[in-house]
């Protein structure tokens, strides 16, 4: 990593040389690991380090940007020259106001030094672990371990300066046995040490067991019960469909026109905090504007949606720290979402059930219709047959075309314990859905 100092030089090297009405400048560096393993052996081990300085110039109601990675005294003045022929180049925006100006952003300690350290040695004793483990239940491992640090500096010619530093880690895998039987687990942290190989391991191990010689079942429409990691898809699903101010401004969002109406059920609360220490905080965000918690539903009710300036601009409102940086064509968006828990527990959920399926996670989502919040995938790596209060046996994977808030109007149960999972950044409980369509089958 740079520091502190170093990267707010370069940025404010980089703003002194831009000539514009306003200016904004952002650098991040990071530096990646990663160490994949495939049929129970290590097969990859790589590295990256990289640093990309981005501009943001404005010139009268012209709004341009530019990002490279070179952050040399040359690479900089170039940017600097580009950053003003792009914004001249550019048509005027009526919409635009201003770049946002200064926030108190609350300090976080979010980096970790033993993380930072984490060698390839060590990933390569906690991926033994997890292979050793998927052998005694004889079982083949798959999957990857990796860590990342990160640094963000964010300097305006309003006055704005934003810098912090942050650590991550994650191991996922997926195991199999024959015949056909497959379980995945994963577990993200800020601190690395947070990681139990073992107990990840344990957990694909035992969904990879219960799963061998899965039957058919019918499409169909059936309850449900959502371990996290298939939660997780549906609560990002919902954040792509339209919890940005722009998709709502641009008319395309599934919020237009329901703010204050019941959209899910009454027991579903979706909340965006990325102060939030049970998730992975950031102190603001890509314009440096201090992150602040937005209500998104409460208790089944359209409330809210993340702003940046320039959407917060052209309704007279204030930034929620949700830029999400660039050209800005993204617009702003929920990057640390937060189901509320519920009094519930996966086990409980499976004994209410007379029938129904039991999901470990989906694969391959996509939305279908944003308005209607309508996602399609496929279930994955555990999928079960609930009768009786039991788990009855595995099934093979089915096909779902389902809408996000029809399924989330019928939950009826939600777990006490959320997990943090790396779709979405989300961290979330189990869910009881009672109805949830299934529109095909597979072979596996």
């Amino acid at each position: 990593m740079l520091g502190r100092h170093a990267a707010l030089e370069i940025v404010y090297r980089a703003m002194e040389l831009t000539q514009a009405d306003q200016v904004q400048v952002s650098l991040v560096t990071s530096e990646e690991a990663l160490t994949r393993f495939a049929n129970s052996a290590i097969h990859q081990n790589v590295a990256e380090r990289d640093a990309v300085l981005g501009i943001r110039a404005v010139i009268g109601k012209r709004v341009g940007y530019v990002a490279s990675n070179a952050t040399d005294s040359e690479g900089i003045r170039r940017l600097a020259e580009r950053a003003r022929a792009v914004t001249l180049a550019q048509e005027e925006n009526p919409d635009f106001v201003s770049l946002p100006g200064p926030t108190r952003v609350p300090a976080l300690d979010i980096w970790r030094e033993r993380t930072a350290s984490f060698t390839p040695d060590d990933r390569a004793q906690a991926v033994r672990v997890v292979v050793d483990t998927a052998g005694s239940w004889g079982a083949i491992a798959s999957g990857a371990f990796s860590t990342w640090e990160r640094e963000h500096a964010v300097v305006n010619s309003l006055g704005v300066e934003a810098y912090c530093a942050s650590t991550g880690a994650m191991l996922s895998t997926v195991m199999s046995k024959e015949p056909g039987g497959f379980g995945y687990a994963s577990a993200l942290a800020q601190d690395v040490g947070a990681i139990d190989p073992s107990a990840v391991a344990h957990e694909a191990a035992m969904v990879c067991a219960r799963s061998v010689s899965p039957r058919e079942l019918a499409p169909g429409v059936y309850p449900v019960i959502l371990k996290p990691y298939a939660v997780s898809e549906l609560i990002a699903g919902l954040a792509w469909a339209g919890l940005g101010a722009l998709s709502v401004q641009e008319r395309r969002s599934f919020m237009n026109d329901r703010f204050g109406e019941q959209i899910t059920g009454e027991k579903i609360t979706l909340f965006d905090d990325g102060l939030d220490r049970a998730g992975l905080p950031v102190p603001f965000d890509a314009e440096g504007v201090a992150k602040q918690r937005v209500d998104l539903i409460v208790k089944g009710c359209a409330n809210a949606v993340v702003y940046d300036s320039y959407t917060a601009h052209r309704e007279g409102k204030q930034s929620t720290g949700h830029a999400t940086g660039g050209s800005g064509v993204w617009g702003p968006y929920p990057q640390n979402l937060f189901l509320e828990p519920g009094d519930s527990d996966l086990d409980t959920m499976i004994r209410a059930t007379e029938r129904g399926v039991l999901i470990t996670r989906f694969h391959y989502t996509n939305l279908v219709h944003p308005t209607k919040t309508v996602l399609t995938g496929m279930t994955r790596d555990g999928t079960f047959w609930i009768e009786n209060g039991q788990i009855a046996y595995p099934v093979k994977n089915l096909r779902f075309t389902q809408s996000i808030l029809d399924a989330l109007a019928s939950a009826t149960a939600i777990g006490r314990e959320r997990k943090l999972v790396d779709v979405g950044w989300a961290c979330v409980p189990a869910l009881k859905l009672e109805r949830f369509e299934f529109s095909g089958t597979t072979e596996f």
